[in-house]
This record gives structure tokens, sequence and C-alpha cells, in this order.
């Protein structure tokens, strides 16, 4: 009868060590957390991470306080929504990458907002950021001029900051640098959008024609002297002023309404709406 050959037990220590460290190595391989690389590609965009140094810029350009609802689109990492969150600023991103969706979370829950930084994986094209008042985003030219039309319908004073890329015609009503703290991707841009003023207003004293193009406003004014070109008009969110026959006007946009003072010789109260409204 043939003996049962026996394994040293020296191999046998070997081969179980190796099969050991085997699964180990499996093991830290499953549950390495993700850490994305700049460049990662994503749905019309590659990933690049804005420098802490711009997104403080960004939320300081827009005046972001605990009574704002931020939206980031394009929201990668999520530190533009958790810095708004640390603010005190309810804020949500929009990712349509599902993996920086994670980790955005996972970074919320270690800086402990969770409770004020949320996110989603969507596409920033089938999304409604009507409800913010401040949107943040860090996007390409082309993307920013896709998107435009949806933001000049946002809610006249809602607050828009872009890292680096501007909005061509539509001029920034502010721009900042982040200066010696920033290698790259260093310049702001905010706009507010403006309320929709062009066409003809009912006074009770005349009619005033107003024409716009976004928050550059021109036009006149007629009542019983004549017709007078209006000056010095600004339009910023639903604020408007100008000034014209020796009288200065401010009020405020409200849908077909405006509603405000005047100051001259004299200060009193002026009403426009909207002609056919």
């Amino acid at each position: 009868m043939k003996a049962a050959h026996l394994l040293r037990p020296s191999v046998l220590t070997l081969g179980l060590s190796l099969v050991a460290v085997s699964v180990f190595a499996q093991t830290q391989t499953a549950t390495k957390p993700f850490e994305p690389t700049v460049g990662r590609p994503g749905k019309n965009v590659e990933w690049v991470p804005t420098p802490q140094a711009m997104v403080d810029k960004m939320l300081d350009l827009a005046k972001v306080t605990s009574q704002d609802y931020v939206i980031d689109l394009g929201s990668g990492d999520g530190r533009t929504v958790i810095t708004a969150a640390a603010r005190g600023a309810r804020a949500h991103g929009i990712e349509y990458d599902p993996d920086m969706v994670t980790l955005s979370e996972r970074n919320a829950a270690r800086e402990g907002v969770s409770a004020r930084a949320t996110f989603a994986k969507a596409d920033l094209f089938e999304s409604n950021f009507s409800q913010a008042s401040v949107i943040t985003m860090f996007l390409l030219p082309a993307l920013n001029m896709q998107l435009r039309p949806q933001l000049l319908d946002l809610k006249p004073g809602t607050r828009i900051v872009s890292n680096t890329w501007d909005m061509e015609d539509w001029q920034a009503d502010e721009t900042a640098d982040v200066g010696d703290r920033c290698a790259a991707w260093c310049r702001a841009f905010l706009w507010i959008v403006p309320a929709k003023v062009e066409g003809t207003w009912r006074l009770p004293q005349g009619e005033l024609a107003l024409k716009q193009r976004f928050q550059m406003v021109s036009g006149t004014l007629t009542n019983g002297s004549g017709t007078t070109p209006i000056g010095d008009a600004k339009l910023r969110g639903d604020q408007i002023s100008f000034s014209a026959g020796g009288v200065q006007y401010t009020g405020r946009v409200n849908g077909n309404t405006i509603e405000g003072t005047t100051s001259g010789r004299t200060s009193t109260a002026w009403r426009a709406t909207r002609a056919g409204a």
C-alpha cells in the first residue's frame, strides 16, 4: 500500500500566506474609495477642480449668506456646494457622473454639512434650477451659451457666478480676480438676472417706452411737455433707475408693474403699468 504524499509544513504555511495576501489585496482594491483624476471625462466636459481660493471668491462675489439657496451646475467633487453649506446656505449640486455624486456626498458628510448640502445625478439641460437664488458654474463657453436662455428666465435678482468663462455679449455686472493665491482659473464673473422691461409702460402723466439689451436700458418718457430721452438708466435685477427732464426715477419691477419714487424739485411716488397687460 502506497503511503499518501504529505506537504511539508513550511510549504503549506507559505501557500496559506500567499492566499491571505491575495485576498487582502483584492479586498483593499474593492473597498478603496473613489478618487477622481484631473481630466476625468464627463458629459461634454472634463473634470478640472476649482481652486478653493476661487470657490471662496465666487461665493464672496455673489454675497452668499445663510438666506440663499445655491445650485452648482456640474458640481464635480462637491467643493463649491460644501463651502456654501459651511457658510450656512442651503446648497445643491447637479452632476452627471454618479461616482462624483457619491464622492460629493462622502465629502459633505466628512465636513458635517450633509443636512444643507445635497447632490443629484442629473443632466443640466433636463434639470430645474428655478428655485436658486445663486447659480455657480465652471463650464465651457459653449455650455454657458446653451444655458443662457434658461438663466435669463430665472427670477430677476438671481445671481450667477462663473469661473473663467463669460457669456459673450451678456456683459458681466462685476468681475473679480483671485490674485496671487491662484495659479490658474483665476477670474470670476457675476451676472444679476435682469427683469424684463422692454416695451411700453403707461403712467398717469404719460408713457414710458423702454428698449432693453440684457441689463442695459434706454428709452423715452412722453408727457404733456413732450418726449424726453431717458438717461443714466440702470437695471440691476428688479431695481430700475433713470433720469428724465431733470427728475430721477427709481423703482422696483414686479411683473407688469413698476412702482417707485422720484427725486428732484419734489419727491413723489410713481407707478407704471405695462401696456396691454
